[in-house]
């Protein structure tokens, strides 16, 4: 199940059109009052940096922002994009394997445990990289309650009800930001607060076909691995991207993702 899991978690090629799309601002508020001068940062899957950056820029130049990926891709990415933070530092590793030089005051990880079989081990490998005392913040999805006003065409209902699937066979946990604060606790850490992070986007915002068309993108990206695993057709995903595309130009209203960013200490 767990080589299952890393195969099927494993970033394409043309991923970082979703990943380079996002900073701190916007795709990790809740994080920035965790921030402060001089800290020591960890961020894990950091994909190419983008939020890792603005890590960097809180923590300023008394503190350092580390961010690993197992993606050798979206590092070499991030390297490029990134140049020029002097006190930001991005690596191809594996979390479990990986021995820094020191340890952190801060570790954090975005929609990531959410691609691992086992993310309990993740966590009790946090607590081996903290400094006493130090802090985690995990922010992540329960894709299951994912919203759509008005409903999507039943081509994408149907991509996306596979989607889901594809990723629970490989034993990965589609509600996880519901699940958190209990892994949390068995991977014996205090002070543990949820804080609700939801991705809302509406027709009135700015950027909001752009927002929408995540689905679109995934069917795109992911989609071809759903179709190799037997869990829908290549006509069905390829149908679910022309018919959603059309609906996020001129129907689309709106669209909630379900995230929690759950804080807690050594």
């Amino acid at each position: 199940m767990q080589d299952k899991a890393s195969e099927r978690a494993a970033m394409p090629k043309g991923t970082s059109v979703i990943l380079d799309d996002r900073s701190l601002e916007h795709s990790y508020a809740t994080l920035i009052p965790l921030l402060k001068p001089g800290m020591h940062v960890l961020d894990v899957g950091c994909g190419t940096g983008a939020i890792t950056a603005g890590i960097a820029d809180f923590v300023g130049p008394e503190g350092s922002a580390t961010g690993i990926d197992s993606s050798e891709h979206l590092i070499a990415k991030g390297l490029e994009d990134q140049q020029g933070t002097a006190n930001l530092e991005l690596i191809t590793a594996d979390l479990y394997t990986w021995q820094p030089n020191r340890k952190f005051d801060l570790i954090v990880s975005a929609r990531v445990l959410q691609w691992l079989n086992d993310p309990l081990a993740a966590l009790v490998r946090f607590r081996e990289l903290l400094q006493p005392g130090g802090h985690v913040s995990i922010l992540d999805y329960n894709h299951t309650k994912l919203e759509w006003q008005p409903a999507p065409p039943a081509s994408m209902r149907r991509f996306y009800q596979a989607f889901l699937q594809w990723r629970a066979d490989a034993g990965m946990d589609n509600e996880i930001a519901e699940h958190l604060p209990t892994l949390f606790e068995k991977a014996g850490y205090r002070n543990i607060q949820s804080f609700n992070a939801d991705e809302t986007y509406s027709r009135a915002q700015a950027g909001f076909t752009n927002k929408a068309a995540i689905w679109s993108k995934v069917a795109e990206l992911r989609g071809p691995q759903v179709v190799d695993h037997g869990f829908i057709t290549e006509a069905e995903r390829l149908q679910a991207i022309e018919e959603y595309d059309a609906w996020t130009l001129s129907t689309a209203q709106s669209m909630i993702m379900k995230l929690n960013d759950v804080h807690a200490s050594l």
